[in-house]
């Protein structure tokens, strides 16, 4: 099926009196007739029986996300930061190191800068716009991933995913690809060489404001066993798991062993877990997501033009946009469109910023993205506030730079708004 029907229909097929809708399963708990029967499922998990670890809404979502991604299972989370960090702690340990690209989310360089460096792993830092060689030069022999996003937030950088998987893929380690602003609609990055997507799904996929999470998709290609006798980096995958009687998952579950491992280890031992009402509305946003991503990318590039006009307006970085650095970039990875997000900078630095967004009567002044309803944010004072000024730099961010991201009201609306704010600067 494309995928305007997948997001209706995959994951959920109604038998004979079923339920159209997928029914919210509002239950932590499960019957069973014997004893035996729920040591079997501690001794090997293959039903739902406890909702730490599955709840049948839940699974529907997981089984849509995986379709849409092109992956073999998913493993929805709490939010979007334990997406990232679940699927950094499924191969790595105190001791190891990840790579990752410097133009990423606030949230996430302070959690692999800080957060993961408690824990004992080293994140390296790199352009993501560097040769293969140079990218190739920052590797260690503990190094057990490399990480970016499709799109930057908020530097809107596009990833060349087709360079980044063979250089990991060089040394043994998977590539993990952050795809929120893009979502699979508008990439699918396992289809060019990613092996883990992850997803904020607070963003586009939900789409409505309405409740955080995040997902982990596995797109069940890499090869655990052949990287594992290679290099050595990956024993938990191919050795017994003392902690579920000696079960080996890449001989046990094949190519699903990574996204088994997470939900069996790390859902059951930390509990990032969401919830089957919060998966039921995350459900209604996948429903939309086609038509929605469509309109954001069509006013967003029509905002970024009117955005290039202006002589208030410094610069503007809309990969869609023709100039754009990541123009040619977008036209290979993102065909349908670069989202719903600009980044400009306003001209008089952060007071001329400050003074365009309390302009602004429509656009919402919030700390979040990726809305049906048009919202600004100022990034050097919110989401990257904590960030040194080297690692602002790195990220693409000044103090006059907005990440407006556009919504879903009539283009002339949002046009006016932006035309009554810049009147201020």
């Amino acid at each position: 099926m494309r995928i305007e029907t997948e997001c209706l229909h995959a994951g959920y097929t109604p038998k004979n009196g079923d339920p159209r809708v997928v029914p919210i399963v509002q239950s932590t708990t499960y019957c069973f007739d014997s004893t035996e029967h729920i040591a079997d499922l501690f001794n090997m998990p293959s039903e739902h029986m406890y909702s730490r670890l599955s709840n049948p809404t839940c699974d529907a979502v997981e089984q849509k996300l995986a379709t849409l991604e092109g992956g073999v299972g998913a493993m929805l989370t709490s939010s979007g930061q334990a997406a990232s960090l679940t699927a950094l702690l499924n191969v790595c340990s105190a001791g190891d190191s990840i790579i990752s690209t410097g133009a990423v989310y606030g949230g996430t360089v302070n959690l692999f800068a800080v957060t993961l460096k408690k824990m004992g792993i080293e994140c390296i830092w790199i352009d993501g716009d560097d040769p293969a060689e140079k990218i190739q030069a920052a590797f260690k022999p503990n190094t057990k991933a490399v990480f970016c996003e499709t799109i930057a937030n908020p530097a809107l950088a596009v990833c060349d995913i087709e360079k980044l998987s063979a250089v990991a893929h060089k040394n043994h380690v998977p590539l993990i690809i952050d795809n929120t602003f893009s979502t699979p609609f508008l990439c699918r990055p396992i289809e060019w060489g990613a092996d883990i997507v992850v997803h904020s799904t607070t963003k586009y996929l939900d789409g409505h404001a309405l409740q955080v999470g995040g997902v982990i998709v596995d797109s069940g290609k890499f090869d655990w066993e052949a990287a594992h006798k290679a290099s050595g980096k990956f024993p938990d995958l191919v050795n017994p798991d003392a902690s579920y009687h000696g079960l080996i998952y890449t001989k046990d579950f094949g190519n699903k062993a990574y996204i088994v491992k997470a939900r069996m280890h790390l859902m059951r031992d930390i509990g990032c877990c969401t919830s089957a009402h919060a998966a039921f509305l995350l459900n209604l946003g996948l429903e939309t997501l086609p038509l929605r991503m469509e309109r954001y990318c069509k006013n967003a590039l029509e905002v970024a033009r009117f955005f290039k006009s202006s002589d208030k307006i410094e610069s503007v970085r809309y990969p869609g946009l023709e100039g754009d650095r990541y123009y040619e970039a977008a036209k290979k990875y993102l065909p349908l469109g670069a989202s719903g997000v600009i980044s400009i900078t306003v001209k008089g630095g952060r007071q001329g910023a400050v003074r365009f967004m309390d302009g602004l009567k429509l656009a919402s002044n919030v700390v979040h993205v990726a809305d049906i309803r048009t919202s600004v944010l100022h990034p050097a004072s919110a989401t990257h506030r904590q960030l040194t000024d080297e690692q602002l730099k790195a990220a693409g961010i000044d103090g006059g730079l907005v990440r407006f991201s556009c919504g879903l009201e009539h283009i002339d609306d949002i046009l006016d708004d932006i035309t009554g704010a810049l009147q201020k600067v």
